[in-house]
């Protein structure tokens, strides 16, 4: 088969793409603008290795038929099987003209141009937002039911939709999505939309309040939210199913999410106080229904003072005006049709719980503003040569993510080389650039050869952040057997790191202003058995010591203390007592580290057991947390 797809760059449509790369045959057409060209590279590189079966195709959605070049339209006419039509705007705060221009004039340009190389079938993503302000069941084969369609965005998905009913000369499939968000298992998403504008709140109230401090809310009544992935391998099976021409699909949760659940399903992934609805929606269902708080609530947010009112209050914490009053959905949408369809594929929606721990890791590492906003750490970081270990993941990826945000070429240091070009390519995709330097730290060789890289082609280096590092969390008795364990842990977390700042050390002097950081493990300040921490231990005991000798000479040295962070690394290992992190929450430690350059950075928790320690050293022992006793050794970034 020939598939042409427009917006394959999109969110929607790298995923689409992956899905006919994986289950279909023949050549795929992506119609991008000239301006995006760049983008698709990035992504042919990165998503769809270099596959030849994926090319590009120059058009614009602002031209008739997409202005494609008439060559290619005359060698392709009567060939494509499958046209998709996905670029569209999913951004609820869109200006009115650029909905108008991508969401009307570009279907009208679609249709036109399937029409001209006479595609099999037409498909069209469309949205539930077609059923505007209509209130109760809004089933697949209802459309124009007379609804109000509050917005441009409401106004120009139904026009587009009316474009291919009415329009469309090729037979044609529609399928309408609720919000999009990430992918359910990796989190990727690349725009901003629907419950990702109050992840930055969210962010905010986890830490400045404490994680079970209550705070009351009114019912907001139901919203939907799906996956990407889901939508991409439905719109997948859904186009290559015999029979279903001239229908709609509804890509659903077929279950109606109240908003305030939603809201709570996020806050506890962000570990930030979860809200609470004092009057249970049972009570008010009793009222006529435009008495119900979230009817009255929702056709007063809608009004222009309100909108201005929300435009000075949350609005200034990122969260704008517009979207309060559109992420509540009046309708309920069912999905028979859908359900039907998929079922035979045995693909159904995940429910919001399973994934939504997964969509604020990637929002907090990738999307969040904070990073790039921060003059501060600009400024520290502006022409300065970063070099980061353990990027594998963990604490050592999301701290070169955030690098690169602050608009810096950071050097990437890893064992593992797809690992290393996994992270490049997510700095490269959000718009950074990275450089990459595989290596094995516990192999003192290689750390030789990795600094004379390093310093041949760079001279100076201005910052080095340890964040490799090894778990061993088993108890003395799990280890006896296992005395490499120790030795391990001391090669890489210890050894691995003196021997790298040594050899960087004369870049180091040369830069006049060099910081050291080092992230260790809160538990080095306890007494746990592991080997795991006499390593953290012994590095921060090295780590304190040369920064005595070496601060005459300006080279600075700081040791981070993290809680356990939830990585990869740590997930075989059992934690009593210590709370988790994120490694995103880590990573803004080893900022603030950057523009402060303190000698020491301490969670609470550390300073409350230093001073146990120091006052009540027998007590201490006994009672504080001792940290993991079990896990198996695993090996990678904090």
């Amino acid at each position: 088969m020939t598939y042409v797809v427009t917006g394959a760059t999109g969110i929607v449509g790298r995923h689409l793409v992956e899905e006919l790369l994986s289950n279909r045959d023949g050549t795929i057409f992506a119609v991008v603008r000239e301006d995006a060209a760049p983008r698709f590279d990035r992504l042919h590189r990165s998503r769809w290795n270099f596959s030849d079966r994926i090319q590009p195709v120059i058009g614009d959605l602002n031209a008739t038929s997409l202005e494609v070049a008439a060559d290619w339209l005359q060698q392709h006419r009567g060939s494509v099987s499958h046209f998709f039509h996905l670029a569209t705007v999913y951004d609820m705060t869109a200006p009115p003209e650029r909905n108008a221009a991508l969401n009307v004039a570009g279907t009208r340009a679609a249709v036109a141009l399937a029409d001209e190389l006479g595609a099999g079938v037409f498909h069209h993503l469309s949205s539930v937002a077609v059923a505007g302000d209509y209130r109760g069941g809004f089933d697949e084969t209802m459309f124009d039911e007379g609804q109000r369609l509050p917005s441009p965005y409401h106004q120009t998905k139904f026009a587009a939709e009316r474009i291919v009913r009415e329009e469309c000369p090729v037979p044609w499939r529609i399928y309408r999505p609720a919000i999009v968000v990430g992918h359910s298992e990796t989190g990727v998403m690349d725009t901003i939309d629907g419950p990702y504008y109050f992840f930055p709140l969210l962010k905010k109230l986890r830490d400045t309040l404490p994680q079970r401090a209550p705070l009351m809310s009114v019912d907001l009544g139901d919203t939907n939210v799906v996956p990407v992935d889901f939508v991409a391998t439905a719109l997948d099976h859904l186009a290559h199913t015999d029979g279903l021409d001239g229908q709609a699909f509804h890509l659903v949760d077929p279950a109606p999410q109240a908003v305030v659940e939603v809201v709570n399903t996020f806050a506890v992934a962000a570990r930030a106080p979860r809200l609470m609805v004092p009057v249970d929606r049972r009570v008010t269902a009793a009222l006529p229904r435009s008495w119900e708080p979230v009817n009255v609530l929702t056709s007063v947010l809608r009004t222009a003072p309100a909108q201005r009112a929300l435009a000075e209050t949350v609005g200034r914490l990122g969260v704008p005006p517009e979207v309060l009053s559109q992420v509540v959905l009046p309708a309920t949408f069912s999905a028979r049709a859908t359900e039907k369809a998929l079922s035979r594929y045995g693909i159904s929606c995940p429910p919001v719980e399973t994934y939504a721990a997964a969509l604020w890791d990637y929002w907090e590492q990738h999307l969040d503003p904070s990073t790039a906003s921060d003059v501060a750490l600009r400024d520290a970081l502006h022409g300065r040569t970063v070099v980061i270990t353990g990027v594998s993941s963990g604490v050592g990826r999301a701290t070169a993510l955030k690098v690169a945000q602050a608009g810096v070429t950071p050097l990437l240091l890893a064992c593992d080389e797809q690992d290393l070009l996994e992270t490049q390519g997510e700095i490269e995709e959000g718009g950074g650039s990275a450089a990459g330097y595989p290596g094995d730290l516990a192999d003192l060789d290689d750390i030789d050869a990795l600094t004379e890289q390093i310093t041949a082609k760079h001279h100076t280096v201005d910052l080095v952040i340890n964040a490799a590092g090894c778990s061993l969390g088993g108890s003395t008795q799990l280890s006896r057997d296992r005395f490499h364990d120790f030795e391990r842990a001391m090669q890489l977390t210890y050894f691995g790191a003196a021997r790298l700042v040594l050899g960087l050390l004369p870049a180091l002097r040369e830069s006049g202003t060099g910081h050291v950081i080092t992230i260790n493990s809160i538990d080095a300040q306890a007494d746990p058995p592991a080997a795991y921490v006499a390593s953290n231990a012994a590095r921060a005991a090295w780590s304190g010591g040369v920064s005595a000798e070496l601060s005459g000479e300006g080279i600075r040295f700081t040791t981070i203390d993290t809680p356990p962070v939830r990585t990869p690394m740590v997930a075989p290992v059992t934690f009593e007592a210590d709370p988790t992190i994120t490694p995103a929450q880590a990573a803004d430690l080893v900022m603030a580290a950057i523009k402060e350059q303190p000698h020491e950075i301490n969670s609470p928790l550390d300073a409350v057991r230093e001073l146990a320690r120091a006052l009540l050293p027998e007590s201490a022992f006994r009672v504080l947390p001792i940290g993991p006793l079990t896990g198996r050794p695993t090996r990678g970034s904090r």
